[in-house]
């Protein structure tokens, strides 16, 4: 057993469902404290659901370097899972590592242990190399990746900036890859922005339409032309902007009753062609011109953000190619992830990770085959900054 795959089933087999850690932060404390690392727990947080976050960061010791000459990466990750869900669903207990036809199954198996215990093993076998690298390296780890994200990888960017203690490169272990690891990275994301519409009518009965006004079918011809609407198109790295209506709740549950009100609950994924501004201003002036009674509340869950090809980018798929022969898809697409937060302070980020086919999923699983080369990917990537620097 590889020493990747044998830190992978470790902690697998710990059950940190969100937002609880479970132990995973001191199994890689004491893995990296030898390596050098400085490790600071930050917790965050009430007291019943706590938090715990790790930032760990070795700096080169040696005086051969000057701190203009070094530059720091980190590794950013999440030792939160999701909950398991039915039990009896699963064909072996989700915190029992359990290998079959060549996969390894538990909960996090793709999201994201596997990457975890690859970063760490690849940091390890590079120091070992490489013990007076002029490239600082650091860990970000968090306990609230998968929970409402406001205690965690958030958290430690503030007090970082604070700091003035930022790194220069970032690479977020999501599983990021679709048929085999390495074929496809992120280098951004898309914003997300949700909104609640309540739009306010007067209740009555049925029979009597003309002593109520009903906010539904007020509500319907604005709806459809925002359904309608090209928020923009998008550009070389993002698809356009959407926007999509996830819920509408209107009415008591009595037949013959018109509502009061409608609520509806929306989500824009956005591109950088557009702003949270931009887009709030846009919808507020529709549902205006229609002449509609209506609250807004917004909640922005993240901006975009965009790494574009350079140093970071460059070195992961140099890395990518000499391992695997595969030439990366760079992609925006999917969902959010605490590169976001990462973004505001770090101006190179990009994810890579396992195939996320089963993530989430009864049965989650990695691909045995695809975890050592992950590994490799990282080290080489690392290889790939020292040299860099070194030149």
């Amino acid at each position: 057993m590889s020493a990747t795959l044998r830190l992978a089933e470790q902690l697998i087999s710990l059950p940190s469902v969100t937002p609880f850690d479970a132990g995973c932060i001191e199994l890689i404390v004491a893995r990296l404290q030898p390596l050098g690392f400085a490790c600071e727990v930050i917790e965050s947080g009430p007291q019943d659901f706590r938090v715990r976050n790790l930032w760990a960061k070795r700096h080169q010791p040696s005086v051969r370097w000057s701190s203009r000459a070094t530059r720091t990466i980190a590794f950013a990750g999440h030792t939160d899972v999701v909950p398991t869900g039915p039990l009896t669903q699963w064909h072996s207990d989700p915190f029992t590592p359990t290998h079959r036809e060549g996969r390894l199954f538990g909960r996090g198996a793709s999201d994201m242990k596997t990457s975890l215990a690859a970063m760490v093993v690849a940091t390890e076998e590079f120091l070992a190399a490489q013990p007076e690298t002029p490239l600082n390296i650091a860990f970000l780890l968090t306990s609230d990746e998968e929970g409402p994200a406001v205690d965690g990888t958030v958290v430690v960017c503030e007090a970082l900036r604070q700091r003035g203690e930022v790194p220069d490169f970032c690479i977020v272990g999501e599983p990021t890859s679709v048929q085999r690891t390495g074929d496809m990275i992120k280098n951004g994301r898309r914003g997300t922005m949700s909104g609640k519409l309540t739009v306010k009518g007067v209740q009555g009965h049925i029979a009597y339409p003309h002593l109520a006004r009903n906010p539904i079918h007020l509500l319907a011809p604005a709806l459809a032309e925002l359904v309608a609407v090209e928020w923009d198109g998008g550009n070389t790295f993002f698809p356009p902007t959407t926007w999509q209506v996830s819920n509408i709740h209107g009415g008591t549950g009595a037949s013959n009753i018109i509502p009061g009100h409608v609520v509806v609950d929306f989500n824009f994924r956005f591109s950088t062609e557009s702003t949270p501004q931009s887009l709030q201003q846009r919808l507020t002036e529709a549902l205006r011109r229609h002449g509609l009674d209506f609250e807004l509340a917004w909640t922005v869950g993240g901006l975009p953000f965009l790494t574009t090809p350079g140093t970071l980018v460059a070195a992961v798929q140099t890395a990518i190619r000499a391992e695997t022969g595969i030439e990366t898809q760079l992609s925006t697409t999917g969902g959010t992830s605490d590169g976001r937060f990462i973004a505001q302070i770090c101006p190179q980020v990009i994810e890579l990770g396992p195939p996320n086919a089963t993530i989430h999923m009864i049965d989650e699983h990695v691909v045995v085959s695809d975890i050592e080369p992950l590994k490799n990917i990282y080290r080489r990537v690392l290889e790939n900054l020292h040299a860099g620097l070194s030149a």
